[in-house]
């Protein structure tokens, strides 16, 4: 099989495609490498086919790392109608990679159970297992089912917090809030020493997300007006994703001078974001990260109790390198030394997050 890659600039035609395929992601969509335009990145689009029968496609985003050397990276991708076809994806993209591409990155959007004896394979073809940028272990959640038997499937924490929550008049759903968004996220990240993108990174991927046949959209819990938990989410196809978020604490006080009750704000985010996402068709809801090594002394923890109350389906989705010139060991050196050094800037750890 010899596959072509066929550049696209119609984002309406592209997305389609995207959203139609069986192994896709949201993050393979137009809006997404819009977005990474604006860290800099350069994003490139192809129909992979093959004798004119289209059968994936990819974004490519174009990392430029020095004066002559720079990286291809396909987030979550690509979009393929079979892993089967990646060798020959392989041989497509190095025909139209440039002489200074030194390494291609996939991370293949198809979800391995991280069950006991599974397997996850160490390559595909020429490319061989590595370090993912995205996310590489996570929680993912069958919304296929009723809205009472994904209630009855919760933890029986979850159940009682969700429960409590609207006693108190908690309400969530989709918000067009974004300063209240950025005020959880921003305290969430500074809480945890996490880093974050500029606000016009987010800001694009809420606006060109949702431009094109996908969708980019905020959930918020609010209690009593003021949002105390939410989340950023990218759709496409069957599946949405909760990419960004988190919650902040409510230091109101009541009429008597107490501070309000708990009013599980965050319990009743996930779960109302969970009926959101069934109710607009999703049929798979991706909790978007959790740590591969568990220690309860760091935030990823928490937030691994957190989502595993709401699902206990973990999952792999692993990456795929490709060298396309001889520089490609020494940058995925290079690439490792400068995330660790970020890590021990930010949070005075050589650990990642995740």
């Amino acid at each position: 099989m010899r596959l072509t890659l066929v550049p696209t600039s119609d984002p309406r035609v592209y997305d389609d495609v995207v959203a139609q395929l069986p192994i896709t992601s949201a993050l393979q969509g137009w809006g997404y490498g819009e977005a990474r335009r604006a860290l800099g990145q350069q994003p490139m689009r192809y129909l992979i086919q093959d004798a004119g029968r289209t059968v994936g496609a990819v974004q490519l985003l174009r990392k430029r790392l020095v004066p002559g050397l720079s990286t291809l990276y396909a987030p979550r991708g690509p979009a393929l109608e079979s892993l089967e076809l990646l060798s020959d994806v392989a041989r497509a993209i190095r025909a139209v990679a440039r002489p200074t591409d030194a390494l291609l990155k996939i991370e293949p959007p198809v979800p391995i159970p991280a069950t006991e004896g599974a397997e996850i394979p160490e390559a595909y073809g020429p490319f061989r297992r590595a370090e993912t940028e995205q996310p590489e272990h996570t929680i993912i959640a069958d919304l296929h089912r009723s809205e009472d038997e994904m209630f009855a499937g919760l933890n029986q924490m979850a159940r009682r917090n969700v429960r409590t929550a609207q006693k108190l008049g908690v309400t969530a759903g989709r918000d067009d809030d974004f300063d209240a968004f950025w005020k959880i996220f921003t305290a969430t990240n500074e809480r945890a020493k996490l880093g974050a993108y500029p606000r016009a990174y987010y800001e694009t991927m809420l606006r060109e997300g949702g431009a094109h046949g996908g969708e980019a959209y905020l959930v918020l819990s609010r209690y009593q007006g003021r949002a105390l938990a939410g989340g950023f989410f990218l759709g496409m196809g069957t599946g949405t994703s909760y990419l960004f978020g988190g919650s902040i604490r409510d230091d109101r006080l009541d009429d008597a001078g107490l501070p309000l009750k708990d009013s599980k704000a965050p319990d009743a985010f996930y779960w109302h974001a969970m009926l959101d996402a069934r109710r607009r068709g999703y049929t798979l809801f991706d909790f978007w990260g959790i740590p591969r090594q568990l220690d309860e002394n760091k935030h990823s923890y928490g937030v691994f109790k957190m989502k595993l109350k709401f699902s206990e389906q973990r999952v792999w989705y692993p990456a795929y390198d490709l060298p396309l010139n001889a520089a490609a060991p020494a940058i995925v050196r290079a690439l490792r030394w400068r995330k660790t050094q970020n890590n021990l800037r930010k949070r005075g750890s050589a650990d990642d997050v995740l």
